[in-house]
């Protein structure tokens, strides 16, 4: 070999060091592109009906491909139930919606043995969280016992009853929606129920170009009905194996551990966040990296994703709550004060 093929073979190898170091795979094993293009394609669609607030579908696309679920807390009529309706029907998903209130009990979400006197034997009549994706609208108006009806179904993907365990459909996504200015006839939900959602958004009011647009297109019925079928179950499936396979670097698993950390020796947060918390974030990170068409997690990916992730799962100081300060500024503000690993 010559010395411009040793030359050659030293760069060779130096590039993919270089590569390995800021946690890009070499490889071709990871198909970020399809679930960049899986992403886009739910997107316009949904867009269709969903007019705007692009980071609240994406953030909702990284909870389905992260095997997470989604609280989405905001205040009435700004379209939560829209966006997940246009989600189930983009990909062809069953789709179910539980209204909670005070009087609602664990069976009427799970289902219940009922005795046939025909065949003198108990037949199952399932409830509707056998679906694939369930809209638990104003889940904290439920009492606490129907509440962790749900804790099995989306930790596990599964519900036991009366000692038998039944599967649940694959994929499975629960949208909780929580109206936070309205308290009355309203019970928290605990921690180990919040601990239990992948991230947390808010869509918030539409602008006023935005607003004008979805009043054309409601104009006559439920817009979300004429949203065709763009991918499939199989897609999803297909999307979620490639999240899982996308890299993450030493140096950026420790970047996300620090953050988490910071959570827990913050004066302003009484309760940091917990080690699930640590994997929901990692899960998410993954799902943003594909879906911007990348086979390896970047800093940035944890940086955008830690509020969404986090700011449900901290406690604040009773003197931040009285303050009125948001958990998701806190968190960013923890964040910022974390150093970024700088690649040397």
């Amino acid at each position: 070999m010559g010395v411009s093929g040793v030359l050659y073979r030293e760069i060779e190898v130096l590039l993919t060091q270089t590569a390995e170091k800021l946690g890009e795979s070499t490889e071709t094993d990871v198909d970020a592109a399809f679930v960049q293009d899986f992403a886009r394609k739910v997107r316009e669609n949904v867009q269709r009906v969903f007019v705007g607030k692009d980071e609240a579908i994406e953030l909702a696309i990284i909870a389905m491909l992260g095997r997470g679920h989604v609280l989405l807390e905001d205040v009435p009529g700004t379209g939560k139930t829209t966006l997940a309706k246009t989600i189930a029907a983009s990909l062809g998903l069953d789709f179910k919606r539980v209204q909670f209130t005070p009087d609602l009990v664990p069976s009427d979400v799970l289902g219940v043995n009922i005795y046939n006197a025909g065949t003198s034997e108990f037949e199952f009549k399932s409830g509707p969280i056998f679906t694939q994706i369930l809209l638990a609208d104003e889940i904290n108006r439920a009492t606490p016992r129907t509440q962790s009806a749900l804790l099995e179904a989306m930790q596990e993907q599964q519900v036991s009853i009366d000692g038998v365990t039944m599967a649940l459909s694959s994929p499975f996504l629960v949208l909780a929606t929580l109206n936070p200015v309205e308290m009355e006839g309203t019970f928290m939900l605990p921690e180990a129920q919040l601990d239990r959602f992948l991230l947390k958004l808010s869509i918030g009011y539409p602008s006023d170009d935005e607003e004008a647009r979805m009043l054309r297109r409601f104009q006559t019925g439920d817009a979300a009905l004429s949203v065709g079928v763009c991918a499939s179950a199989e897609d999803v499936e297909r999307a979620r194996d490639v999240v899982e396979q996308v890299r993450i670097a030493d140096h950026v698993r420790e970047y996300l551990v620090s953050v988490v950390r910071a959570t827990r020796n913050n004066a302003q947060i009484r309760l940091g966040a917990s080690p699930r918390g640590s994997l929901a974030l990692q899960h998410a990170a993954q799902a943003r990296a594909a879906i911007n068409g990348r086979g390896y997690v970047m800093p940035d990916d944890i940086k955008a994703l830690a509020a969404p992730v986090l700011s449900h799962r901290v406690v604040l100081e009773s003197s931040m709550q009285m303050r009125r300060r948001d958990a998701s500024q806190i968190i960013d503000d923890v964040v910022s004060q974390v150093p970024v690993p700088i690649e040397r």
